[in-house]
């Protein structure tokens, strides 16, 4: 068992924490919010820290599952900062969804440090978390990756070292250009069966067990015929996440014209009132 730092506990984090102190783990935690923290001490085995330095101090590993760029990088290198509480080779792993470039950079200056870094994004949303199922891919040395993957193992369904630093991100940028395409797909579908004056079960039903199945169309078209949207990763955040995958694409010249059109889409479920809402919510667009 290790001694492990998880900061940010957020709809993902505070579950993914509760895994690590479920399997044995000694477990401190840290959220900008500090009542999320004691919270989350007061319903596992483990302690809240005032500071993400702090939590950092003494720990093997150090899990961060937090917003953006700015917030990894401030997470990271600010004075009260995880770096600055870490020991020689001791790991830092990334679950957030940032870019390839941050992630370069934050491994390079934990390299000056004597520390590791993993970045491990994860895909299962909140479902996932909760019942420690997610889909971990991760960029790294293979030392590093050896030592993390045990302690990652708590709520992994699969994790997988996809390559050097920049790797994980680069393959979830994968998932989430995957995912867009497919939920516009799975809306129009659901909405032409709506025109059409068909029962959707009944579509989904016999459409389900073909070449068209999903898991986004078994376990999604039941709230999305019913307008229910509140239901994982929210809109915000895809656009987010989709903002990173076009910058990437522009980079290494990978053509991504239908991402590019969900993007628009889901910004204009923004406009509806829908940045909070999940990502199936692009039906919600199309019923206007």
């Amino acid at each position: 068992m290790a001694r492990v730092a998880f900061l940010g506990l957020g709809v993902m984090g505070f579950p993914m924490a509760g895994h690590l102190a479920a399997a044995g783990h000694q477990v401190t935690v840290w959220n900008r919010t500090a009542a999320k923290a004691e919270a989350w001490a007061g319903k596992h085995t483990g302690r809240a820290a005032a500071t993400a330095r702090e939590a950092a101090e003494g720990a093997e590993f150090v899990m961060a599952c937090v917003g953006n760029d700015d917030d990894l990088r401030q997470v990271c290198t600010a004075p009260e900062g995880a770096f600055a509480g870490m020991q020689a080779g001791a790991i830092f792993v990334d679950h957030t969804t940032v870019s390839a470039a941050v992630t370069r950079e934050l491994s390079a200056l934990a390299g000056e440090r004597g520390l590791g870094f993993v970045d491990a994004p994860v895909s299962g949303g909140q479902a996932g978390a909760e019942n420690g199922q997610l889909s971990v891919m991760c960029g790294g040395t293979p030392e590093g990756y050896a030592r993390a993957e045990p302690v990652i193992a708590a709520y992994a369904r699969i994790c997988r070292l996809m390559g050097p630093s920049g790797a994980g991100q680069l393959t979830k940028m994968c998932n989430q250009i995957a995912i867009a395409g497919l939920v516009q797909g799975l809306s129009e579908s659901l909405h032409f069966a709506e025109k059409a004056g068909l029962s959707i079960s009944e579509v989904v039903e016999v459409i389900s067990q073909g070449a068209a199945g999903s898991w986004q169309m078994q376990n999604r078209h039941k709230t999305m015929e019913e307008n229910r949207f509140d239901f994982g990763f929210a809109v915000d955040w895809m656009r987010k996440d989709l903002g990173i995958c076009l910058a990437a694409a522009d980079e290494n010249g990978a053509s991504l014209p239908v991402t590019a059109l969900v993007d628009q889409f889901y910004k204009d479920v923004q406009n509806m009132g829908g940045g909070r809402w999940d990502t199936s919510s692009l039906i919600a667009r199309l019923r206007k």
